[in-house]
């Protein structure tokens, strides 16, 4: 994610068509960005936030009045609910509003950077707890496509790669938008780290034959109590990881905090149209007329939770008191 101080547009690689095409878009309004975060263009909790930020210091930098920038303030806040990123993200810059365009551009620089800088601090903190030839699996993405670099749980992954104690990734697809086949596979394989797609239902399985050490994912809100709310079927994951015994790892930084909830049953789910269930890529794949559920995030109890990795410390249960500790 980049901004274009010379055309004052920010520029987002539409996630939408990787990894067959690798085409950036060039936002010029917060209508845009917050169409691009409603629509998938961008997606993953920090890089929304980060979305959001630039989408602002746009309107700023094109001369909105005060008055505007609220309004683009509270339309990019509403985008989308599940992800406490955006609404964090937002409530930052609209302390800057009526400051000169400069500064609010360099606050949304400032989330941008240290968004980076806490993923690469995750995934310092995380690698050492893999075992050595770690065979990771991992849901949805939460890869630098997902944040402004670096990622989360990939995070993790490419310091553990890096340090030479990761021997495989195996990654949902991820139905029905399949971020992992076609978006962590992407990256991963561009970083060269070994990587295999597995469709959503096959983890079980390969955990019960021995081939699986860990399971690291991403999230998009956590609670007080640690409750973490990430992609669909990532709470199904926990339960299998308790089954077999095997660690399940959570990475986010400190934004993806919503310390406000005390657990995980009041944040918002967000149920998406249901012809993204029965198309793919606008094919349809089930019966005209047949009803489909897309709620797009489950949400994991903290008790099924190994440790969760934020740039800020590696939290353990109990989390309430792990996660005030951490909140100054």
């Amino acid at each position: 994610m980049l901004y274009d101080e010379a055309r004052d547009e920010v520029c987002l690689l539409d996630q939408r068509l990787l990894p067959g095409e690798e085409t950036w878009l060039r936002l010029a309004t917060a209508e845009q960005v917050a169409d691009a975060i409603r629509t998938l263009a961008v997606r993953g909790a920090p890089a929304i936030g980060v979305a959001a930020a630039y989408g602002i210091a746009v309107e700023a930098r094109r001369g909105a009045s005060p008055e505007r920038l609220r309004e683009a303030a509270a339309l990019l806040a509403r985008a989308r609910p599940t992800a406490v990123n955006l609404e964090w993200a937002v409530r930052r810059m609209s302390v800057r509003i009526g400051e000169p365009a400069s500064s609010v551009l360099a606050l949304a620089h400032a989330i941008r950077d240290e968004d980076e800088a806490a993923c690469r601090r995750i995934g310092a903190l995380g690698g050492p707890l893999l075992p050595p030839a770690a065979r990771v699996l991992t849901h949805c993405n939460a890869g630098a496509l997902a944040t402004a670099a670096y990622g989360t749980a990939l995070g993790i992954v490419r310091a553990a790669h890096e340090a030479g104690r990761l021997a495989h990734v195996y990654a949902d697809e991820t139905r029905p938008f399949f971020q992992g086949a076609r978006l962590t596979a992407w990256e991963l394989q561009r970083d060269g780290i070994p990587v295999t797609i597995l469709t959503d239902n096959m983890a079980g399985w390969l955990m019960a034959r021995g081939e699986i050490s860990c399971v690291v994912v991403g999230a998009d809100r956590i609670a007080a109590n640690g409750d973490v709310a990430n992609k669909i079927g990532t709470y199904a994951l926990a339960v299998l990881a308790r089954h077999h015994a095997l660690p399940f790892y959570v990475a986010a930084p400190w934004s993806t905090f919503d310390p406000s909830l005390p657990t995980g049953a009041g944040i918002p789910i967000e149920e998406r149209d249901s012809d993204e269930v029965v198309r793919i890529f606008g094919r349809l794949i089930a019966p005209e007329g047949v009803a489909a559920r897309y709620p797009a995030f489950d949400v994991t109890p903290a008790e099924l939770v190994t440790a969760i990795v934020t740039e800020r410390g590696v939290l353990r249960a109990p989390y309430g008191a792990a996660i005030r500790s951490i909140a100054g």
